[in-house]
């Protein structure tokens, strides 16, 4: 079995993460493709740093052309009043430390990629707002949008909007308000898309069969954010690592950030030790602080599990969503299918059935992960005509998935790789890949898809 086993021993943030990834192996390439993909005003800067000794690789995400700053230099250069870029970091790794509602706007609480706790009133946008400094914010629901429409794995959209989900929801819960309720400073916003689009491609790229993380030195200290000054970890972070264990060490620093936090509590199938495996990739991801004897690095090591240690692919909790439809238009019917793909579902299928009185009718069922499955359910009911969702909770065994390009005669496309302990199990041509080239090169796409197997296969076989 193919793993990634994450060492958090100096905490973990989305920059880190990413930097890890590409010393891993993870092509720069891939990255930049997902930035344009993503058609936000952001690009990467990558370089290679020395920490304590230890060379990694950091990454920088620049929005509108700004690098972000650690917060003591921040607010040594702009002072303690009202600024537009809202990019501050924690000292260790420069990230958001914490959300504030619309009523907070002090330079310590507008973090990189920041929530707000409350709704922005009195605006006709509906998603994208200003606060009452006329400073812009991104909501979920256009967060969502940005990711479904870029050029990128529907697994990796999904992979994406999960993690977003998930910091959404632990802000919420701290501001006592509804995850649709949160919003993203402008700037903060873009850095957080790219950080963790980015880390959702970058893993489908690694091809692992799970992802396990070390225990998390959190840091220590104390932390200043809109609501005043909190110890380490902030409450973001906090509520996203519930049962992960977390440790505080020597450095008085926070060292984990809630993007950090989030795509940990996503992407990590289980927490323990060192495992037994054959070390294949080793990657080192810098933050943005040097400390002195001590390497402010994400280590991550991609290797094959020993004999003994081998096991089926991870499972993971579902929920399954079903509906009982007699009396809607087919067209309807579809519609409500692509929504609910839009809205996170990981599939939705329906299934001729025969109801009471003979009816002819249609099951609809959803999967969903379970935090997803309350809109999925609301979705439901506003597109459908049903009056009752049934809801159970599943277990699922999944293959680890990722993609690989091949150059046929008409252009490049994507091929989908399933991994079981290691080998490829299942590969198939991306779908919208091949239709695009059979449209625009007017060729059968049964011919498309022929060539793209063909030149994987002689790509595999040397």
């Amino acid at each position: 079995m193919r793993i990634a086993y994450l060492e958090c021993f100096s905490g973990i943030s989305g920059d880190m993460f990413l930097g890890a990834l590409l010393d891993a192996g993870v092509p720069a390439e891939l990255f930049s493709r997902t930035v344009e993909a993503l058609g936000v005003e952001a690009r990467l800067e990558i370089s290679r740093v020395q920490r304590s000794g230890i060379s990694a690789v950091k990454l920088d995400v620049l929005v509108a052309g700004e690098k972000e700053l650690p917060r003591e230099e921040f607010l040594q250069q702009h002072g303690h009043h009202h600024h537009h870029h809202h990019d501050h970091e924690d000292a260790a790794h420069g990230h958001h430390v914490d959300a504030h509602d619309d009523h907070a706007h002090d330079d310590h609480a507008h973090h990189k990629h920041e929530p707000h706790g409350h709704e922005h009133a009195g605006h006709t946008h509906p998603s994208h707002k200003h606060d009452d400094h006329g400073q812009s914010h991104r909501g979920l629901k256009e967060i969502r949008q940005i990711i479904n429409k870029a050029a990128i794995s529907e697994s990796a959209k999904r992979r994406a909007i999960r993690i977003f989900e998930a910091l959404g929801a632990a802000e919420a819960k701290i501001h006592n308000t509804d995850i649709e309720k949160i919003h993203f400073h402008e700037v903060g916003a873009i850095d957080a898309i790219v950080d963790i689009t980015c880390a959702s491609v970058g893993v489908e790229a690694l091809g692992v069969d799970e992802i396990i993380c070390s225990p998390l030195n959190v840091g220590g200290g104390m932390v200043k954010c809109a609501h005043g000054t909190f110890p380490v970890p902030a409450p973001a972070t906090l509520e996203l690592l519930k049962n992960a264990p977390v440790y505080s060490g020597e450095i008085q620093k926070e060292l984990v950030t809630p993007t950090g936090a989030a795509i940990v509590s996503v992407l990590a199938n289980r927490f323990a030790s060192f495992p037994g495996i054959r070390t294949e990739k080793i990657g080192y991801g810098a933050g943005t602080r040097d400390f002195k004897d001590f390497p402010n690095v994400l280590r991550l090591t991609v290797g094959e599990t020993t004999e003994g240690h081998k096991v089926l692919a991870p499972e993971e909790t579902i929920t399954i969503l079903e509906a009982n439809v007699d009396d809607m238009t087919p067209q309807v019917f579809g519609y409500v299918m692509e929504r609910a793909l839009q809205e996170g579902a990981l599939d939705v299928f329906a299934t001729a059935v025969q109801m009471k009185k003979n009816r002819p009718a249609m099951l609809l069922t959803v999967l969903s992960y379970p935090e997803d499955a309350q809109r999925l359910t609301q979705l439901i009911f506003a597109e459908t005509t049903t009056i009752g969702v049934r809801t159970r909770q599943e277990q699922r065994t999944r293959l680890a998935r990722r993609h690989l390009s091949v150059n046929t005669k008409w252009g490049e496309v994507r091929m989908k790789l399933a991994n079981l302990n290691g080998s490829i199990s299942n590969y198939a041509p991306e779908y919208e890949d091949c239709r695009r080239i059979a449209e625009q090169q007017r060729v059968p796409l049964k011919a498309v898809i022929q060539e793209a197997i063909k030149v994987y296969l002689e790509r595999e076989n040397g």
